[in-house]
């Protein structure tokens, strides 16, 4: 990640927040705007776009060599977003990089109310569908609490890191 003066450091968050796959919370307003199809979710139709309204904000570390390289792994099937749209408007997303049975949330955005909680219950959802083990969000927020999110120390995040590299999963 890098730092205000652009430098890329290195980020170990301890404690580490982590989505456990059968622990997503979905509230009834977020349960009424799921099975309404208020929304259309795509996967992977607009990755750079994701990234783009992603980094629109006040303050943000997805500078263009980030974007570069994130790019990169897209390309090599490496990072991966899921698009939220309301009719032809991308208004919510989240992307992440994906290794072994781990996805590496990195960021999310919405234009719209529930969006990008809609975005983060498809992700949840096809990863538990695909059999991903983890999902990574490395810094606890209320927003990330709210949905079920908790905090593992250094220890346990690197065990199941680990257990999570050593199966190879397809998005």
């Amino acid at each position: 990640m890098p730092d205000e003066a652009g430098d890329i450091l290195w980020f170990r968050p301890d404690p580490r927040a982590i989505m456990p796959l059968d622990g997503f919370r979905v509230s009834r307003s977020l349960r009424r705007v799921i099975t309404r199809n208020v929304f259309t979710v795509t996967y992977d139709q607009a990755f750079s776009e994701v990234m783009a309204l992603c980094a629109k904000r006040q303050t943000t570390w997805i500078n263009e060599e980030m974007r570069s390289a994130y790019e990169s792994l897209h390309e090599k099937g490496h990072a991966r977003s899921v698009e939220v749209w309301a009719e032809d408007e991308l208004v919510g997303g989240v992307y992440g990089v994906h290794f072994g049975s781990v996805f590496f949330a990195e960021s999310m955005f919405h234009r719209q109310p529930n969006a990008s909680k809609v975005a983060l219950y498809h992700l949840v959802t096809h990863l538990r569908g695909q059999g991903f083990t983890l999902l990574e969000c490395q810094f606890m927020t209320t927003h990330l609490q709210s949905l079920g999110a908790i905090e593992i120390s250094e220890e346990a995040y690197t065990h199941e890191l680990e257990r999570g590299l050593q199966r190879e999963i397809t998005f």
